[in-house]
């Protein structure tokens, strides 16, 4: 017992046997722990039946699509971004991946998907970094909006991609 007279649990529910906070033991138990979580979402998880491609991987393809067009209508109006038109060599090339990844996903591959979430990601990060400097409502409300389709749709593609990399069970 400390000097102050006041009984102490080990920290991070530790046993009181001589394993140090956050030593091998507890870390081993986490570890476990996390096994059995990740071995329980998997054992849940269906595998895809030939030719299926999951509701998400389906969205998003359409999507990147709809993005590629929308790229190629707004350099051919010739709409300004933040007072000049945006580069041609810069709208190809993000045209080029978004393409990429849209075929990529349209044939469930793993590869596109997890490019795409890339893509979901730098844009919701950036979004999110442009909404709090944003100083006008018709700011907030794109950025908003942005924020509405991408963050749900990186969250349900994450599912997406556990049943993509899923092996085929064979009887």
């Amino acid at each position: 017992m400390p000097r102050d007279g006041v009984s102490r649990d080990p920290a991070g529910g530790e046993s009181s046997a001589g394993d140090p906070p956050g030593g091998a033991a507890a870390m081993e138990r986490g570890y476990a722990r996390s096994r059995a979580k990740s071995d329980a979402v998997r054992a849940g998880l269906e595998p895809l039946a030939p030719n299926e491609r999951p509701k998400a991987v389906t969205i998003a393809a359409i999507l990147a699509a709809l993005l590629v067009v929308a790229n190629a209508v707004v350099y051919v109006a010739g709409w300004e971004v933040q007072g000049s038109q945006p580069s041609l060599r810069g709208l190809l090339t993000y045209s080029v991946v978004l393409a990429a990844a849209a075929v990529g996903m349209w044939r469930a591959k793993y590869w596109a998907v997890l490019g795409f979430e890339m893509l979901l990601a730098i844009t919701i990060i950036l979004t999110a970094a442009v909404l709090l400097r944003a100083s006008n409502w018709q700011a907030v409300v794109f950025c908003v909006a942005v924020l509405a389709v991408c963050t749900p749709l990186f969250w349900f593609l994450i599912r997406a991609m556990a049943r993509l990399q899923m092996p085929t069970r064979t009887r």
